[in-house]
């Protein structure tokens, strides 16, 4: 018997989140399937199967990871042949049969934030790169998430945001993660943009004191979020550059179709608009 650790990617648009759930698409569903398919595990808690990120419904991941024990033959190609088109495993690293996929020296988080082309854009950026600043280190993030955690401390090593002529791309690296907290981390930097939330605010929404009824944190929709990148002490990944054009190839696709809509978008509301 031994440890694999597989790294996936996969548009998360149509899938309801990772984990399994009955009834639902979900990530974790379809890699089984293949799984128990191609012979490589057959009872997930005798394979000491694991993942590394459990992500929501519409979130994505270029370097989420699943670990088990086999002792079968790991072939990727015949893998990828049996997953949908919208999952790829695109990478493999070799582990020590005690490997710990679930804690990693630090998660990579992307978010993109397009700019609303109804409205004026007048975020002040500079006071949105000094919040920034407030998450790194260690926090109660008790405040950035849904649920109500026994131990809501966590420690944030970047925060960074990068603009392009279309959107705003936040990156978040930290060792590891509550329910939303991301999501309402963006939300936050953007309200400090407006002027809606002041640099306190992020200072009193970091201390141990629940405020979620008095300032309403709102997730950003999940469908900017991606879960980039995993970092595992001494475990280096190899990738592959097979299954990543594959995905690649059902991106391009799915622009496409999002791009006519957004057109089509458009068309109405100047449609709708000269009827007025």
């Amino acid at each position: 018997m031994r440890r694999v650790a597989l790294k996936i990617a996969y548009i998360g648009s149509k899938f309801h989140g990772y984990q399994r759930q009955p009834d639902y698409r979900t990530v974790e569903g379809e890699l089984l399937k293949a799984f128990f398919e191609a012979g490589v595990i057959e009872d997930t808690w005798k394979a000491h199967y694991s993942v590394a990120g459990r992500t929501d419904k519409g979130v994505h991941s270029t370097g989420n990871v699943i670990s088990f024990i086999t002792d079968e033959e790991i072939r990727l190609n015949y893998l990828n042949g049996l997953l949908p088109k919208d999952i790829k495993i695109v990478g493999e690293a070799k582990v020590p049969y005690g490997f710990k996929v679930r804690f990693p020296l630090s998660r990579t988080y992307t978010y993109i934030q397009p700019f609303n082309p109804f409205e004026k854009n007048d975020l002040d950026f500079e006071k949105m790169r000094e919040a920034m600043t407030y998450f790194v280190g260690e926090h109660n993030f008790r405040n950035f998430s849904k649920r109500h955690e026994k131990n809501p401390n966590r420690k944030i090593f970047d925060v960074d945001m990068s603009l392009d002529e279309n959107a705003m791309i936040f990156t978040v690296v930290g060792e590891s993660f509550l329910w939303n907290m991301v999501r309402k981390m963006v939300t936050s930097m953007i309200l400090v943009g407006k002027g809606e939330l002041e640099l306190e605010d992020i200072e009193k929404l970091l201390q141990s004191v629940d405020l979620r009824e008095v300032i309403r944190l709102q997730p950003a929709p999940a469908n900017g979020l991606i879960l980039s990148d995993m970092n595992y002490k001494n475990i280096k990944f190899t990738e592959y550059e097979y299954p990543k054009n594959k995905l690649i190839e059902e991106l391009k696709k799915q622009f496409m179709i999002n791009e006519q809509e957004k057109y089509a978008d458009a068309k109405l509301i100047d449609i709708l608009s000269k009827k007025l």
